[in-house]
């Protein structure tokens, strides 16, 4: 089988011959064949077994035929060797969230390698097992949406804790930022340097920022880690939650590539970015529940928005939902592949 590079094709902002797809969180709970798998462990046992993690990351390589694979895990996983308990209960927990500077001075700055080392050995192994399919995929959370978690504990609504740290404690806060920083970069590094041949920073709590605190409190994080992977044929991908309002700002992180939600139609998000970086995203994840007419309906909206223009990636604007039909999933990949082929 010939190698699939139409993703890295586009990350470049290449001319394709048919546009690319594939679902953030699409090796998790819509697929039968996942829920199955996920009966032999607990989803942390999971993204800590290489076997494991390797077998999800395929599943929908090999059952929905996407043209990228994204490495089964989380973007907590790097926090746990700085120094703070991990729990899914199922939600994610840190028992001990940091209020003060010694929790701070308290974290390490860990060598993926040691520390992680069943991230990479999956990477080790899928590249194995991928050869003649797709490129795979690596990630990390953004600095500033780890932050939140080690910072409230968990997820929250308001970010009370995270917020008032910011305003209140500005030092402390860019302390905690630096740490987190070094050890994304050096996550990700580990990552491409095991076999990743693209990455994706999530910056899934982005958008809960004004323009002005984006600019202040999460960019200049962000910026750092991508100008400091090792980036020589590796695309990167930069995705904020809910960060329409924000593209401007977002363009000046330096990646190749934008993730987009659905709050914004996608030709207006390009003129924001301007030309030279590609862009990823845009269909509400929700719209996999319409009936299939509407949802290749809908494909073929986004696929003219924009045209000939090279540099578009097609996924969701936010990661798959667990309850949605796996044959309107597959029925969307497939609309985005028949609309897009150029013919010739």
């Amino acid at each position: 089988m010939a190698f699939n590079d139409l993703f890295l094709r586009a990350c470049r902002s290449e001319p394709v011959e048919m546009t690319p797809v594939w679902m953030m969180r699409q090796a998790g709970r819509f697929l039968e064949s996942y829920r199955a798998l996920r009966k032999k462990a607990d989803f942390l046992t999971m993204c800590k077994t290489p076997e494991l993690a390797a077998a999800a990351t395929m599943l929908p390589v090999n059952e929905v035929g996407v043209d990228a694979a994204i490495l089964f895990s989380d973007i907590l996983i790097p926090i746990e060797p700085m120094g703070m308990e991990l729990q899914f209960t199922p939600a994610p927990l840190f028992p001990d969230p940091i209020r003060n500077r010694a929790q701070i001075d308290a974290l390490r700055v860990p060598d993926p390698e040691e520390s992680v080392p069943f991230v990479m050995d999956a990477v080790r192994l899928l590249r194995k097992e991928l050869d003649g399919k797709v490129p795979l995929i690596g990630f990390s959370g953004a600095p500033f949406t780890l932050a939140t978690y080690m910072v409230e504990g968990g997820g929250s609504k308001s970010y009370i804790h995270l917020k008032s740290l910011m305003y209140q404690e500005p030092g402390l806060y860019a302390a905690l930022m630096d740490k987190i920083t070094d050890t994304v970069i050096r996550y990700l590094n580990a990552q491409i340097a095991a076999g990743a041949q693209a990455v994706q920073v999530f910056d899934t709590w982005g958008g809960i920022l004004s323009p002005g605190d984006y600019e202040t409190f999460d960019l200049p994080y962000t910026r750092r880690v991508i100008e400091g992977l090792n980036r020589e044929g590796v695309p990167v991908i930069h995705y904020v939650g809910t960060g329409s309002a924000l593209l401007s700002k977002i363009k000046e992180a330096g990646s190749d590539v934008v993730g987009v939600d659905w709050r914004i139609d996608l030709d207006e998000a390009r003129k924001i970015l301007g030309p030279g970086i590609a862009v990823q995203g845009n269909l509400d994840p929700t719209a996999l529940f319409a009936p299939i007419p509407e949802i290749e309906r809908r494909v073929k909206e986004i696929l003219d928005r924009v045209g000939d223009a090279p540099g578009h990636i097609f996924n969701l604007g936010h990661g798959i939902l667990p309850p949605t039909p796996e044959a309107h999933a597959k029925a969307f990949v497939d609309a985005v592949h028949r609309y897009s082929k150029k013919s010739g």
